[in-house]
């Protein structure tokens, strides 16, 4: 019998990203690994390697890694697709003392970056959120909706922002944001 290469790919492989010279951009997300954490703070951010926010609705960063708080006693951690080795066993010694959990969500997720000085208002056209910097500063985070689909937006730069979608509606968003670009003018 015949070996067949398995390989990963990416929800979006394939689809076009929505870009508008000088007022957004959407691309994919470098890969990374991605652990849907609750318990105790002070393990998982021992295991992390940094304190993880307990301020609601924000997100702490480090090293590459990123702690985004998503209630008293969640968090999504996203890092480096490198370090999913090291963070896994990390973890798993952190949820040894029984007061914390962590699952890997990698293949579940994918992330999005929109970049440009209309980024706000293109997720404005599907997001309930008020996006303008005083209600939504750098470093806020918070479950939310693009229209039906359920996403993690976290505002990383004035002008950029970073969304967490299930794989299953990547292209969903894609497509929502594709019409908002186009409308953008």
């Amino acid at each position: 019998m015949a070996e067949t290469e398995i390989r990963a790919r990416s929800a979006l492989e394939g689809l076009m990203l929505p870009e508008r010279l000088g007022l957004a951009l959407v691309r994919e997300a470098p890969e990374a690994c991605r652990f849907s954490c609750r318990g105790a703070a002070e393990p998982l951010g021992t295991a992390v390697g940094f304190t993880l926010p307990t301020q609601p609705s924000r997100a702490e960063t480090q090293n590459g890694r990123a702690a985004l708080w998503l209630g008293p006693d969640e968090w999504l951690l996203l890092a480096p697709a490198r370090d999913r080795s090291q963070l896994t066993e990390a973890l798993r010694t952190a949820a040894a003392g029984g007061t914390c959990m962590a699952v890997d969500i990698s293949h579940r997720h994918v992330g999005l970056d929109i970049t440009g000085r209309r980024a706000g208002a293109l997720l404005a056209s599907g997001c309930p959120l008020d996006l303008d910097t005083s209600a939504f500063p750098v470093g806020m985070c918070a479950r939310t909706l693009m229209n039906k689909a359920e996403v993690i937006l976290w505002r990383t730069a004035p002008d950029v922002f970073h969304i967490e979608v299930w794989q299953s509606f990547a292209p969903y968003v894609v497509g929502l944001l594709g019409e908002a670009m186009r409308d953008l003018d």
